[in-house]
C-alpha cells in the first residue's frame, strides 16, 4: 500500500483503487510508507525537505502515527543487551521493558461502533538498544523562553543516561542554538546536575533565534555527537526537527530528541507541558495579591497580567483555583469594552454590587483592540513570534479614562504583572514528577534507536509523537468547552460572544466521532481516496 500527502501537514490520503473498507484487511507488514512535504522551517531557517512520515493501518480503523528509527536510514545496526538488565534497582520491576507493539490511544471516549483511531508509540525501555554506553557522546540544549522545570529535565536526563545506561560523554549546548557554532561546551555529571532542580532558569542559559542548521549539523557531527536533547516550544521543535531531516539526509547515526516546553501550555496532542502547573500554583500568588488590594481599597480594580499569547490556560486554571476572580480575559474569546454587555458595563455593576472587582488577564487577550487603539504594526522577536502589546497596561488606562470621563464613580485600580516572577521559579513536586517521566523516557527513546520525535504523556501515558504532530497547530482553550463554562459560571461574567460566534466556534472545533466514506480521523487525518497496492 503506497500512503501520498496531500494538503497541510498532518493530513495524507491514500490513493488507490481499493475500497476504504479494505483497510481492515491490510497488515502492518503491507504498508509502505513514500510521503513528504516541505517545511517553512523556524525563523530564518530555509524550507526544509521533509522525509515521509510512518503511518501504519491494521484492523478495525486502526492507526499508528509512528515515529522514525535509526535503522529507517541506515540498515543493519548492531543492537545490545538493554544495561538496564542487570540495574538491581529494576529487577524488582515486573514486565520492566516496554513491548514493541505497545500503542497508546489519542482518542479513549469513543462510541461502541467506533474505528479504534489514531495511537502513538509507547515511551519507555526496550530489551535492545542501538548504542553502547562507551559510545554515547550525548549533549542538551536549552531553547526560548524559560519555565519551571527546564533545570529538572536536564539533571533528569543526565540521571538517566549515567545511571540507567552508564553514559559518561553529556555536555550541555550553552545560549540555545546557537550555542552549537559560537560557544564552548559544559560537562555535565550527576555531581554538576545533583541540585539544580531547586533552583529556577536553566544552568547551560536559553536564547530565542541564532538558529542556523547546517551550522548547528556541522557542530554536531565535528564534536561526534551522536544524542542531540532539544527542549523548547514549538518555534524550537520546528528547529529540531529540521535538525533530524539534515541529520537523516547526511545519513548520521545521531538520535534527534525533542522534549516540549512551553509555560502556557500551548501544545497540541499531549495532555499538559511541564511547568504548567507551578506557573498557576504561582499565579495565585498575584491573584490573591490583586484581591487582597481590591477587598481593602473603596471601589478598587485588581488587574492582573498574567502569561499566554495565544492560549489562556494559565489565566483560565488560575481564575478556576483562585475563585476570587470576578473577570477572565484570554486570546481564544474576544471581548468589547463598551457599549450594553461590554466588560466596562460589568465592572460598574460588580463595583456597585460588592465594592471591588479582581480582573485576570492573559497577555494575549485583546490584541485587535490594542493593535487598533495604538496603531502599532506587526514587529517580531528573535524567533519570529509577534511582539505583543502591553494588553495589561493599556486595558488599566483605558478603565482609568472610562470612569474618569464616562461615570461620577471614583475608582481605585492596581496592577499587577507577575509574568516573569512565574517563569523564573524552581518547579514544584508535581512537575519535577512530570520532568522525571519525560528526561527517562526521551533517554530510554534514544537508547532504542529512535529519533526525529518528541515525548510526552496521552492520557497519562508517555509517547513518542512524530514532530509535526505538536507543531503543526497551537493548544487553545476551546470556548464551547465544559471547562470554559465552569470558569464563567465561577466569575459570573459575560461571555461577550454571540449566539452565531458560538455556532461558529462549534463548527471550527468539534471533533468527528466516528470515519465515515469519505473518512476523518479524530487527529484531522483526512483519509479520502482509496488504495493501491
Amino acid at each position: 500500500m503506497v500512503l501520498s500527502k496531500g494538503g497541510s501537514i498532518g493530513r495524507f490520503k491514500l490513493s488507490s483503487d481499493r475500497k476504504m473498507g479494505d483497510l481492515k484487511n491490510i497488515r502492518k507488514s503491507e504498508v509502505k510508507v513514500t510521503v513528504t512535504h516541505r517545511s517553512k522551517g523556524m525563523g530564518s531557517a530555509p524550507a526544509t525537505v521533509v522525509s515521509e512520515p510512518k503511518v501504519v493501518t491494521g484492523d478495525d480503523g486502526y492507526v499508528l502515527e509512528d515515529v522514525p528509527h535509526l535503522t529507517d536510514y541506515i540498515p543493519h545496526l548492531p543492537t545490545y543487551p538493554n544495561p538496564l538488565q542487570d540495574n538491581p534497582a529494576y529487577a524488582v520491576v515486573t514486565q520492566y521493558f516496554v513491548d514493541m507493539d505497545d500503542t497508546i490511544a489519542q482518542k479513549i471516549v469513543v462510541h461502541a461502533d467506533s474505528p479504534r483511531g489514531t495511537h502513538f508509540r509507547r515511551a519507555g525501555p526496550r530489551q535492545k538498544v542501538y548504542f553502547k554506553s562507551d559510545d554515547v557522546h550525548a549533549c542538551i540544549v536549552t531553547c526560548g523562553g524559560l519555565c519551571p522545570g527546564l533545570n529538572t529535565v536536564i539533571r533528569e536526563i543526565v540521571g538517566s543516561l549515567h545511571d540507567m545506561y552508564g553514559v559518561t560523554r553529556i555536555e550541555g549546548i550553552e545560549g540555545g542554538y546557537r550555542g552549537f557554532y559560537s560557544r564552548n561546551t559544559i560537562p555535565l555529571t550527576p555531581k554538576a546536575v545533583n541540585g539544580i532542580h531547586k533552583r529556577g532558569g536553566t544552568i547551560i542559559g536559553t536564547s530565542r533565534g541564532g538558529y542556523d542548521n547546517k551550522k548547528i549539523v556541522n557542530s554536531i557531527e565535528d564534536r561526534g555527537i551522536n544524542q542531540v536533547y532539544i527542549i523548547g516550544g514549538d518555534g524550537t521543535q520546528k528547529g529540531a526537527s529540521a535538525i533530524y531531516e539534515e541529520v537523516r539526509r547526511r545519513g548520521l547515526n545521531v538520535a534527534v530528541v525533542g522534549i516540549p516546553k512551553t509555560i502556557d501550555n500551548d501544545i497540541p496532542v499531549i495532555d499538559q507541558s511541564f511547568g504548567f502547573d507551578t506557573a498557576v500554583e504561582e499565579a495565585q500568588r498575584a491573584i490573591n495579591a490583586a484581591h487582597v488590594e481590591a477587598e481593602s481599597n473603596e471601589n478598587c480594580i485588581g488587574l492582573v497580567k498574567l502569561m499566554g499569547r495565544n492560549s489562556g490556560f494559565i489565566a483560565m486554571y488560575a481564575t478556576l483555583a483562585s475563585r476570587d476572580v470576578d473577570c477572565c480575559l484570554i486570546p481564544e474569546s474576544s471581548f468589547y469594552l463598551e457599549g450594553p454587555g461590554g466588560l466596562f458595563e460589568y465592572i460598574e455593576k460588580r463595583i456597585k454590587e460588592n465594592g471591588h472587582i479582581v480582573i485576570v488577564v492573559a497577555e494575549g487577550a485583546g490584541q485587535d483592540l490594542v493593535a487598533e487603539s495604538l496603531r502599532t504594526n506587526d514587529a517580531k522577536d528573535a524567533s519570529g513570534n509577534k511582539l505583543l502589546n502591553d494588553v495589561g497596561l493599556w486595558l488599566s488606562q483605558k478603565i482609568k479614562d472610562h470612569f474618569k470621563t464616562q461615570t461620577e464613580m471614583e475608582i481605585n485600580l492596581k496592577y499587577i504583572d507577575p509574568t516573569y516572577m512565574i517563569r523564573a521559579v524552581p518547579s514544584n513536586a508535581s512537575d519535577n514528577v512530570y520532568c522525571t517521566l519525560l528526561a527517562q523516557s526521551a533517554v530510554h527513546g534514544a537508547m532504542a534507536g529512535y529519533t526525529g520525535f518528541t515525548v510526552g504523556p496521552v492520557h497519562g501515558r508517555e509517547c513518542y509523537l512524530p514532530f509535526y504532530r505538536i507543531t503543526e497547530k497551537q493548544n487553545k482553550v476551546v470556548i464551547t468547552d465544559r471547562m470554559w463554562a465552569r470558569m464563567l459560571s465561577s466569575t459570573n461574567q459575560p461571555s461577550f460572544i454571540s449566539t452565531k460566534d458560538i455556532i461558529e466556534s462549534v463548527t471550527d472545533e468539534a471533533p468527528p466521532t466516528q470515519l465515515l466514506d469519505d473518512q476523518v480521523a479524530d487527529n484531522g487525518l483526512v483519509i479520502k481516496e482509496t488504495i493501491v497496492c
